[in-house]
């Protein structure tokens, strides 16, 4: 068989919670597809504690390896420097797996340390790269850089949105290889139902989800914005979920944990559970809070009212559900809380996709026009 005719490799690399949310429907997809074998790698913050969410990934996919990036160090603290050294140890970890696994397709999403070691080693290895959600901006992290190098060793783009494909294409990759897909995010919202009484019960039935993760503020504006988040939680029955693995958690962990708390904290919610506590804030006049792109993204998709808090997603396509604190005026948080509650029932978005990226992306990966063992796909070149 040729190339684009044989049953084709795919490797699945994830690293985070949110980003396994992300790319679960495409992971379905693949494995449903006859012309697919889908190969999952579970890497960096899945495999760390508490939470140690590669549990998640491995009750509904086989994990093919893993590669341990990230190492626990004094106090709980991650740096810029921890994350350099754990990218090192990435690019040598996926170099060794994908020499194994002998991948077709490597598949990575956003912007996130594990998204770009895999798509080094894979570019560097020869190894066609496809990336999920390049092109977007998010430019109030260090990480808004990584999503355009990976972009840069990547030769299949899967842009969420026109704007993100348009940037893409401006960067100097080839048009044919850019294609709107939508987000992954979108799929799947519309089979879960609203979590029930008992369910909301259970998490103190919130009004308020917060959901806040480092923007590289330092720690004293780390404190700061979990400061502000504190005020609102105390304010309205909340339930504050952990942030991310990124440098300055710790100074978000010691507001979220601190003695005497007047909310619910979890760890984690798995994917379904966050969906069906957000439709039923949406019906209940909840507000997420907080930094996250699923304030952007999915509650957009969902009609769900957002409160988003400094720079950590400026840039990035937004709807009218969301209301923005800059970190200027984290004094009024308290007030954009209101209005959001007050605001009326927004109408859900289809900014990010009809729910069919999936789909979409596993048909590219199978199909005859791109060839992922050609030297056509895998000799970059500008455009322009």
């Amino acid at each position: 068989m040729s190339g684009s005719q044989r049953v084709r490799t795919v490797a699945v690399v994830t690293g985070t919670r949110a980003e396994f949310g992300l790319l679960r429907p495409v992971m379905r997809a693949v494995d449903r597809s006859v012309r697919l074998r889908l190969r999952v790698v579970v890497a960096g913050a899945h495999l760390l504690g508490p939470a140690r969410t590669e549990r998640e990934v491995e009750a509904e996919f086989a994990v093919a390896a893993r590669v341990p990036m990230q190492r626990a160090s004094p106090g709980g603290a991650v740096t810029r420097a921890a994350d350099a050294a754990a990218l090192g140890r990435g690019v040598e970890g996926f170099a060794r797996v994908f020499a194994r696994l002998r991948p077709d397709w490597v598949v990575v999403l956003g912007d996130r340390v594990e998204a770009f070691a895999a798509a080094s080693a894979a570019s560097v290895g020869g190894v066609a790269v496809a990336h999920v959600h390049g092109g977007d901006r998010a430019e109030g992290i260090a990480d808004e850089a990584m999503r355009h190098a990976i972009t840069k060793l990547s030769h299949l783009h899967c842009a969420a949105t026109e704007q993100s494909a348009e940037r893409i294409r401006r960067m100097g990759e080839r048009p044919e290889h850019v294609r709107v897909t939508g987000s992954p995010g979108v799929d799947g919202l519309r089979d879960v139902a609203p979590m029930d009484d008992a369910a909301a019960a259970e998490m103190g039935e919130p009004r308020v989800v917060a959901l806040l993760h480092p923007s590289g503020l330092g720690a004293a504006g780390e404190r700061a914005a979990a400061a502000a988040v504190a005020r609102v939680a105390a304010a309205y029955p909340t339930l504050w979920l952990a942030p991310n693995h990124d440098p300055g958690r710790e100074a978000i962990e010691a507001v979220r944990t601190g003695r005497g708390a007047a909310w619910e904290t979890t760890d984690h919610l798995s994917r379904e559970r966050f969906v069906a506590l957000l439709k039923r804030l949406r019906a209940r006049r909840g507000v997420l809070v907080g930094n996250s792109s699923a304030g952007l993204i999915e509650a957009a998709a969902l009609g769900v009212r957002a409160v988003n808090i400094g720079p950590r997603q400026d840039g990035r396509e937004r709807d009218a559900n969301v209301i923005d604190v800059p970190l200027a005026r984290l004094g009024e948080l308290g007030a954009a809380v209101r209005r959001a509650v007050m605001m009326e029932m927004a109408r859900p978005s289809a900014r990010f996709g009809d729910g069919r990226a999936g789909e979409r992306i596993a048909r590219l990966l199978a199909g005859r026009e791109i060839d992922p063992r050609s030297a056509a796909l895998l000799r970059k070149r500008n455009a322009y």
